[in-house]
């Protein structure tokens, strides 16, 4: 052994104590040098003989894992030190043994069992989670569903230890995972019979507040698809002494106490209870509440149970009555007479009465029988009196016998409650019994008790053996016998012949046998038994040994406990209650077989812990309570062999029921009491370790070498290595999947894999250090050059200085001098100058104040001489204007009344306007000429510049040229430069002249800038003030309203979320029941269904009144051809019934009437209206639109035609109604009445089409009639209007309609001298009078128009003056620019603006020319459009002959009918609607219109609708909607799991309800369409309603659609975003154990990568894109889906300890990095999809963080904003190294992590809902497609539709 090695070793307290060895061990060494934790040396003595060295210990990588099995040293302290760890560091309750679950009691109540939880657990693999009850739940039922065998779970453990609350959580998870099919909500009922089994079975004990005081097994049953259908309870010994007896600190059972708390209520008033510390039988142990507990509370609880499983309110009142009189019993007196012989009760005693009162039995004998007993012999029957003792004995046997058959009474119950007609197909077992027992004083109790562990220990341990078996076989090991322990011949001792048990049974049988008889009877026989034992002090006890320990027994009570006698006398007398609940729980009393609560004779047979007792005469051929539980454990053990265990180990920590606080001792006890160590001490026999060849290639790569890793088989790699490394063959062998190891060598190998990794570790640092060191001396080095250069430098500097200061003092020594002299110098010639100036001064100003005194004298002469002048010239002046005023004031009244007069005429107007125009006309013509100015002085100026350059240029070279042929000549020079200067004078006068020139310029554009502001003052002015209200009044209203606004819109979001989100609930709800309701609807209907029948209009409306949807508020049918068909549906054998129909349809047909007579007015009006309001300016487009001329006039004849027939059809429809109802009533003959029928409906048919014929031929003949009239007045109109030229807007474009209106109004005035016969005939006069009305108002419309006309043009005049006067500015400025210039700035300036203009010009001209091309497209696609007409009307024409030809026959004159429009309607017949509803929808494929327009399906269903709506046909309507919506609905059940189908209909339903929106009619939706979209809207129906009904199916198809997507994504979820390695070699596997197991695990490898689910996306996004989903929605629905990403990753995180390290942490941020970008580039960052993975980024943060200070915690706690604080804490306590070199989270750390946090209101749920769906909305998008645009194709086979 080698030093620095850790082992365990014995410790009294801790069991065991962790060393390490500080001295090498040599063989032979008497002892070990070992250090304790505490830093103490010890010295361990070692057995030589033995040879027994203490165990080792396991690396610290290991400890903690979630499987013991895990462990590399599998051994007692190994096993116990892991369970520690786990339980008080990481609070982990759960840990795997094996197969074994074992759960340590926290003591608290811990977050870890929810809803969400159990959906967590359910359908994963038992290994991948951490160990929890909901996981082997999870196994078991897996395990029945795939193998299709019966499971059972046994939870064993002793009292306190959790075992009912682990059974509890079991059948929890049943009940939820296999929820009942049916309403009868059975699952409830399960979890229903806790509480009553907790009541009447658990009571307070020394060590537990709830403990269970008998065993029971509950098989829950399920259906062929694992629904739960029913549950069955069997139970086992009752602990039946704790009615009459209570230890210390104990109490009686639940019921007891809750029923004393309640008995103050009502019904409970003839209880006559008390207060439970009043009744012995309650009271023995001393406190009878439990902290914590309110009695009251659960008795309600109680109650509620029973009423739930279906006991009658009687029956539950007798149950309390019985429980009452047992409390009642306990308190009788009993006085002894004569000596103690003989007893006796008072007749008085209240609580006799009240039990005598309270089972209904008669007070005298029950007085009497209760001290005295029968004793029957052979001859004669003896009445004998009974001591006291006896008779409490007999009252306790009594009161025990009475509880153990209510008990058995309400399990009987339970299991009817329970118990299901339905063949159950298999089920699943719990087993909730008692652990192994031992106390100070052991009775016939702990014997049963440990005798039934004993059996189960037996089974546990063959089980676990045969699983071992099976693994080796299935991976070819060689198998060799494991020793396991097998308790065989301790069962034996008990049960085998003349056993314990058999013993007792004869010594029962004896007439006065005794315990001490017994226990002799004992020693004598099994002396020899290495099971069985004498103490040495006494001879009443024996000892057996257990598997688990030895345990001393006391015969006392033995013999009583096992004949469980009570006497018939008083069991005779309860039998003849007047109550018959009371009287049948005795009645069963004869029966020679044992009875059970339900099923006698069954395989499902309930024990009960006791049998009450046979008549003494056939004592003989009872079964004692021995011989029975030896029976039914029998069964027990027979059902649990027959199917799958599973087991669950329940550990109590220590005795003070703490939290949290583990007692190494206890446990240890119940470890070696429960099978634990059995378990691993049977795995540590053979191959404990157990890896596959890819985790174990994974995890000691680095062990292997380079050219071994080339190679690529695998296993291979790992056979080779592990020769190389384990020299000993035996310690590992190889399996098919796995590699199989001896204990200690996964921890052998981990030792080599972490001496390699620090070999590696100690080369990086070698390296590092090194190069740290190098780097610092380089450091170093290089500073000291640094400073040495500075100072050297410093010096330098600091003598350069100095030599500087000093010829620096020197200068301003020389430079001070010589300014002192200066200075003194200057002083005296300054005085001297001053003296100077001031004498002359004074002499000046003498002479100069002489000549001021005569210069003042002449100027005041000639100012007074001039004001007199002036003076009487002003006086002249002023009386002169006096008199001109009145003169001219007279004049001028005189003008003003004139002008007024004449302002009032509009020739005034026109004179004005003349002379506005001419003003602008001269302005213009001023603004040009001033221009060409411009331009003149600009020539000038540039050919002056550039002669002047060239003189200077020719002037410089002649200069040249004279300096080198003559320098001494100076003259020439001279003159040269004399005239050079010359020409400079002459270009400063042209710039002189220029100046001159712009200054008039500027003059003059100033006064026509006066002129132009003088305009347009008054209108700036209006305008202003116009302005300054309206900005007054916004300015008022805007503030206040903007933030009512802002706060309103916020809180109406919020509260529209929320009902968005409960309203989307209540949808989800309701098409859930709707569902339910189909399905019921389907079966009642397969039922009743009989061939040959059909459905009659009754039946039909019945049907739709059912509907889900409401009806339409519309119209009712007012057509004849509308009720034709109606009427024949409908059948003349209710045709008498249906006259009050034919009556409302009467009345609705004159309220239509009414209604079309007002819209007809208000219509007219409105054309009117209209007609003023627009100008009709040219009639010159009239022949462009000759062919729409006709249709106008065609519909507006036809209109009055059909005005003109109106009354004839109602007055034929009135008529054939009643003939119909007369022969309906009169005639009795069912043929005659049906052959008149049809004769009528086809006489009204063929009266129908001959008068559309007939009304078609008079409107062509009338219109060919009109067009030939217009044909000849065209010219003559055309003519008149061409030669009119004072019209200017001759050109202008008009309005088709007006344009037409006003020349079929002059036409018709024309025509009315010519054809007047023909048109008063019809009433055409007043057509005409209308027409000339017409054309009088486009005159008058005309000449309005042209005033406004004029007013725009002199608006266009001034803005191109103010364009001019800017361009105007912009050249001054550029030109005085260009002054301030040199020439060849000038130039080059000049070039720039040149281009610059050039440059804009060129832009405005590709402006222009896009315009023009833009018109071109537009113009040619008119040309396409009037080109197809042409043809269409030449192919028409081609046709006409035939056509006429036809006409010929019918009529004298053959007409032409044109060809017209669709108008974006489709028409179908009534009968073809099933016909359409399967084409479009039922049958549709989505791939059949995927190269259509996206949703058209949704487009025809509305053209559909529309067509409907135009024909005002509101059944039609209700009918198609209605069956629209239902066929979507049996679509979509029908492919409940197609994504595609789904998304196709989701699609398609929006796209039908943004229609149905878009083409409302409702301003709101209408916002964005066309004119053209804006004729396609409904005209005649509201269907607001069903909108609601479409957006209802929307939400219910996208939560179809995520429920889809989820199904389709979560399988993939765990596995590519946790498990799937992106960064190759970046995680190490950790050891396992073989928790991962093959049965539990699915055939094939189910494991995904990242990409899988990108491509997953991927398709999703595709199959929603290509189907014309709304962005919108695609948005929502990756929102949704990202969030059950996150919500299945962070939920599998919380509950996996293997995934929580950090190169899980590193490869999950990588992951969620490729999801994000996957969002970005779909551009779904507005989604909100990346903001729903914030939890998960969060939590792979925390693996990532350091987690050691303070500090750390505090970044923590401010990064993980999105994790709860148990989220937090919990990934803290999984956090696990998958190195050695990392270290585990401290308690310290996580303690506080939880300060920090404890602030935080967090919820207290620890896993993420899954399940939550973001509430959907859907906004409106309506579509830019219009409906005539749409095409058919012809693979939707729907020829049976005409395009209208």
């Amino acid at each position: 052994t080698l030093s620095y090695t850790r082992v365990w070793i014995p410790d009294p307290d801790e069991v065991w104590r962790s060393a390490e060895i500080i001295k090498d061990y040599k063989e032979g060494d008497k002892s070990l040098h070992l250090k304790l934790e505490d830093e103490t040396l010890y010295e361990y003595p070692i057995d030589l003989q033995g040879n027994e060295l203490p165990f080792l210990r396991n690396p610290d990588i290991l400890v903690g894992e979630n499987d013991l099995t895990a462990l590399s040293y599998l051994h007692e302290p190994a096993v116990l030190h892991n369970l520690k760890v786990r339980f008080l560091e990481s609070n982990h309750i759960y840990t795997y043994c094996g197969i074994v679950l074992v759960a340590i009691n926290p003591y608290e109540q811990l977050p870890i069992y929810e809803q969400d939880v159990i959906y967590a657990y359910s359908g994963q693999n038992m290994g991948d989670m951490d160990p929890h009850i909901f996981a082997v739940a999870e196994e078991a039922f897996k395990q029945m569903a795939r193998d299709e065998k019966n499971q059972s779970i046994i939870v064993s453990g002793e009292s306190g230890a959790g075992k009912t609350v682990s059974a509890k959580y079991a059948m929890r998870f049943f009940a939820t995972v296999g929820g009942s099919a049916s309403e009868t909500n059975i699952e409830a009922k399960v979890l229903a019979s806790s509480p009553i089994m907790e009541a009447i079975g658990n009571a307070k004990t020394t060590r537990n507040d709830n403990s269970s005081r008998f065993g029971k097994y509950i098989q829950i049953g399920f259906d062929k698809r694992y629904h739960i259908i029913g549950a069955n309870m069997r139970t086992y010994l009752l602990e039946k002494s704790r009615v009459v007896f209570q230890a210390e600190d104990e109490r009686n059972y639940h019921i007891f106490y809750q029923l004393c708390a309640s008995a103050s209520l009502p019904e409970f008033k003839d209880l006559g209870l008390t207060c439970a510390e009043d009744y012995f039988y309650a009271s023995q142990g001393g406190d009878t509440s439990i902290d914590g507990v309110d009695d009251a509370d659960d008795f309600e609880k109680t109650r509620h149970a029973f009423t739930l499983l279906g006991v009658k309110e009687s029956h539950q009142m007798t149950i309390f009555r019985i429980i009452a009189a047992i409390l009642h019993l306990g308190n009788l007196e009993i006085q002894a007479e004569r000596d103690g012989d003989a007893c006796s009760i008072l007749s008085e005693d209240e609580h006799l009465n009240s039990f005598c009162g309270l089972l209904g039995v008669e007070h005298s004998q029950m007085e009497h029988w209760l001290c005295h007993r029968k004793l029957v012999t052979t001859a004669e029957t003896y009445v004998k009196n009974m001591s006291v003792q006896q008779v409490v004995n007999a009252r306790n046997a009594l009161a025990k016998h009475i509880y153990a058959r209510l008990f058995s009474w309400i399990v009987q119950h339970i299991n009817k409650a329970l118990h299901t007609t339905i063949k159950q197909h298999s089920f699943i077992g719990v087993l909730d019994i008692y652990g192994f027992e031992t106390f100070e004083v052991n009775s016939f109790e702990q014997f049963c008790i440990n005798y039934a562990n004993e059996k189960l220990q037996q089974q546990f341990n063959s089980h676990v053996f045969k699983l071992e078996q099976e693994e080796y076989m299935k991976e070819g090991i060689p198998w060799t016998l494991i020793d396991f322990y097998d308790n065989q011949p301790c069962i034996d001792l008990i049960e085998a012949k003349l056993g314990i048990l058999d013993l007792l049974d004869e010594e029962c049988k004896v007439p006065k046998g005794t315990d001490q008889n017994w226990a002799q009877k004992l020693y004598d026989r099994h002396a020899s038994s290495q099971h069985f034992q004498k103490p040495r002090m006494s001879n009443t006890s024996f000892i057996v040994l257990h598997f688990a320990d030895k345990v001393e027994y006391q015969s006392e009570g033995f013999l009583e406990k096992n004949r469980d006698t009570v006497y018939e006398e008083q069991i005779n007398i309860l039998k003849a209650s007047k109550y018959q609940m009371v009287a049948d729980l005795f009645q069963d009393e004869n029966d020679a077989a044992p009875a059970t609560p339900v099923g006698k004779g069954t395989s499902k047979i309930s024990v009960r812990s006791a049998r009450p007792a046979i008549k003494a005469a056939n004592k003989e051929h009872k079964k004692t309570v021995g011989h029975q539980f030896r029976n039914s454990l029998h069964l027990l053990m027979e059902t649990l062999n027959a199917t799958t265990p599973h087991y669950v180990r329940c550990i109590k920590p220590n005795d003070e029921k703490l939290s949290f606080k583990f007692d190494p001792k206890r446990v240890v006890q119940q470890l070696r009491a429960c099978g634990v160590l059995e378990t691993i001490r049977i795995s540590a026999a053979g191959f404990p370790s157990r890896w596959s060849y890819h985790d174990f290639f994974n995890r000691y790569r680095v062990l292997m070498k380079k050219r071994d890793l080339s190679k690529n088989d695998k296993k291979q790699i790992c056979q080779t290595l592990l020769e190389d490394l384990i020299k000993d063959p035996d310690k590992f062998q190889f399996g098919r999947t796995k590699i199989f190891f001896r204990a200690g060598q996964v921890a052998y190998l981990e030792k080599l894999r972490a001496d390699k990794f620090r070999a590696a570790t100690i080369m990086i640092q070698k390296t590092v250090r090194g190069w740290l060191q190098r780097v610092r001396y380089q450091r170093l080095r290089q500073a000291a050059v640094i400073i040495q250069r500075y100072a050297r430098g410093h010096l330098a500097r600091r003598l350069a200085e100095h030599l500087r200061r000093t010829r620096a003092a020197i200068i301003f020594q020389k430079q001070y001098r010589m300014l002192r002299i200066l200075r003194a110098y200057q002083r005296v010639r300054s005085a001297t100058i001053t003296i100077q100036a001031f004498a002359r001064g004074m002499f000046v100003r003498r002479i100069y104040h002489k000549m001021l005194v005569e210069h003042k004298a002449i100027t005041l002469q000639k100012y007074a001489r001039g004001w007199l002048a002036r003076t009487r010239f002003h006086r002249v002046r002023a009386a002169t204007i006096v008199l001109q005023c009145c003169y001219r004031r007279m004049k001028a009244r005189q003008q003003l009344k004139a002008l007024k007069i004449e302002a009032r005429s509009a020739q005034h107007l026109k004179k004005l306007n003349i002379g506005m125009e001419n003003k602008v006309v001269q302005l213009q013509r001023k603004i040009d000429e001033q221009n060409k100015e411009y331009k003149l002085l600009n020539e000038q100026l540039s050919t002056l510049t550039s002669a002047h350059t060239s003189e200077v240029e020719k002037l410089k070279k002649e200069l040249v040229q004279y300096q080198q042929s003559h320098q001494g000549d100076g003259n020439q020079l001279v003159s040269l430069q004399e005239e050079m200067q010359h020409l400079r004078m002459e270009l400063e006068k042209a710039h002189g002249e220029r100046k001159v020139i712009e200054d008039s310029y500027v003059k003059e554009k100033d006064l026509l800038r006066k002129r132009i502001s003088d305009l347009e003052e008054e209108n700036a002015l209006l305008k202003q003030e116009k302005e300054e209200l309206n900005s007054r009044i916004l300015c008022q209203s805007e503030d206040e309203f903007a933030r009512n606004t802002v706060e309103e819109n916020i809180q109406m979001k919020k509260e529209l979320e929320e009902e968005r989100s409960r309203y989307q609930n209540l949808v989800k709800e309701y098409s859930r029941l709707e569902q339910r309701y189909d399905n019921l609807r389907d079966e009642i209907t397969i039922m009743k269904q009989a061939p040959g029948h059909r459905r009659n209009p009754s039946n039909q409306s019945s049907l739709e009144s059912d509907s889900n949807y409401p009806s339409i508020s519309t119209s009712e049918i007012g057509d004849t051809e509308d009720v034709i068909p109606q009427v024949e549906e409908v059948g003349m054998e209710k045709a008498a019934m249906d006259m009050t129909l034919f009556l409302k349809l009467q009345k609705r047909v004159r309220e239509l009437e009414q209604e079309r007579k007002k819209l007809q007015t208000q219509l007219e009006k409105k054309e009117q209206e209209s007609k003023k309001s627009q100008v009709r300016d040219d009639f010159s487009l009239i022949l462009i639109f000759h062919v729409e001329q006709e249709d106008f006039a065609y519909n507006s004849l036809k209109r009055q035609e059909l005005e003109s027939e109106n009354k004839k059809l109602k007055n034929e429809l009135n008529e054939l109604r009643k003939a119909i109802a007369d022969r309906a009533t009169q005639n009795n003959s069912s043929n005659d009445i049906q052959d008149s029928y049809n004769l009528l409906l086809n006489q009204l048919k063929l009266a129908n089409e001959e008068l559309e014929v007939r009304k078609e031929e008079v409107l062509i003949l009338r219109t060919q009639i009109m067009k030939g009239a217009q044909q000849k007045e065209t010219g003559k109109n055309m003519e008149s209007i061409t030669n009119d030229a004072r019209w200017p807007n001759s050109d202008k474009h008009i309005d088709q309609e007006d344009a037409i209106e006003a020349y079929q109004g002059m036409c018709e005035t024309n025509r009315m001298t010519e054809d007047w016969g023909y048109l008063n005939e019809d009433g055409e006069l007043g057509l005409a009078y209308q027409g000339l009305k017409q054309v009088a108002r486009l005159l008058e419309a005309q000449l309005q128009d042209q005033r406004r006309e004029h007013e725009e043009e002199v608006e266009a005049l001034k803005n191109e003056v103010d364009a001019m006067k800017e361009e105007m500015e912009k050249q001054q400025q550029a030109f005085l620019q260009t002054l301030q210039l040199s020439p060849e700035a000038q130039v080059e300036f000049g070039l720039q603006q040149e281009i610059t203009r050039l440059t804009n010009e060129n832009l405005d001209l590709k402006e222009l020319l896009e315009k023009l091309e833009k018109n071109e497209k537009k113009l040619k696609k008119q040309l396409k459009i009037y080109m197809k007409k042409v043809q269409d009307f030449e192919a028409f024409q081609a046709v006409a002959p035939a056509e006429r030809r036809q006409h010929e026959r019918n009529m004298q004159v053959a007409v032409q009918r044109k060809e017209k429009d669709f108008q974006g309607m489709l028409e179908y017949y009534k009968e073809d609607e099933p016909l359409l509803i399967r084409n479009l929808i039922t049958d549709l494929k989505p791939q059949a219109v995927s190269a259509t327009v996206p949703c058209l399906p949704a487009y025809i269903l509305y053209m559909c609708i529309r067509h409907a709506d135009y024909i005002n046909d509101d059944q039609k309507v209700h009918s198609l909607l209605t069956s629209t919506i239902n066929g979507i609905k049996k679509v979509l059940k029908k492919h409940n799991d197609d994504f595609e189908m789904t998304s196709f209909w989701l699609a398609n339903t929006c796209r039908l309800l943004h229609c149905l929106k878009q083409y409302s009619g409702d301003a709101g939706f209408m916002t964005q369409n066309t004119p053209k979209q804006n004729e396609h809207c409904l005209k005649n129906f509201d269907l607001t309603e069903y909108r609601q009904v479409l957006s209802h199916l929307s939400i219910q198809i996208y939560q179809q659609l995520i429920k889809i997507a989820e199904g389709i994504l979560q399988p993939m979820i765990v596995s590519a975003v946790l498990e799937n390695e992106s960064i190759q070699g970046l995680s190490g596997i950790k050891p396992m154990g073989y928790r991962i197991r093959s049965s539990s695990m699915a055939d094939g490898d189910s494991s995904y990568s990242l990409d899988a689910i990108i491509r997953q996306l991927n398709a999703f996004y595709t199959i929603m894109c290509d189907q014309g989903l709304d962005p919108e929605i695609v948005q929502q629905v990756f929102k949704q889906l990202f969030y059950v990403i996150n919500a299945v990753a962070l939920n599998n995180l919380l509950l996996r300890k293997d995934v929580c390290s950090w190169s899980t942490g590193m490869q999950l941020r990588f992951n969620i990095s490729q999801l994000e970008e996957w969002l970005h580039g779909k551009n779904l960052q507005q989604s909100g999809a990346a903001q729903t993975l914030e939890p998960l980024i969060q939590a792979a943060q925390l693996l990532q963080l350091k987690k050691k200070t303070s500090e750390d915690a505090e970044a923590i706690c401010s990064l993980c904003t999105a994790l709860t604080t148990q989220q937090i804490v919990k990934i803290l306590n999984l956090y696990t190294p998958v190195n050695e070199f990392e270290e585990r989270v401290t308690v310290a750390f996580i303690r506080d992590i939880q300060m920090h946090l404890q602030e935080r209101n967090d919820p207290s749920q620890l896993l993420l809902d899954f399940k939550h769906m973001f509430p959907v909305l859907f906004p409106f998008n309506p579509s830019s497609i219009t409906m005539d645009s749409i095409h058919l194709p012809a693979s939707l086979n729907l020829e049976f539709l005409n395009k209208v």
